[in-house]
């Protein structure tokens, strides 16, 4: 599970990248009136890149919590 979270993350992350590059390709080819409301995509994959790696360091700090405890 935990490679697929990182798949994940990774894949959010890439996603957060090109798709501003290529909304601001086609706003400049097709304009802004066509294309401009796209850009709450771009906002959209920014945060759940944002929420995974926030809740991918909250698991990682639970689990080490639950480890800790057992060892007790």
């Amino acid at each position: 599970m935990n490679t697929y979270n990182k798949l994940m993350l990774k894949f959010w992350l890439i996603v957060s990248i090109i798709l501003p590059i290529v909304i601001t390709y086609f706003v400049y080819t097709q304009g802004f009136d066509k294309w401009g409301s796209y850009y709450i995509l771009a906002v959209f994959t920014f945060l759940m890149y944002s929420v995974r790696r926030f809740m991918m360091k909250k698991m990682e700090k639970h689990l080490a919590f639950l480890e800790e405890e057992n060892k007790k």
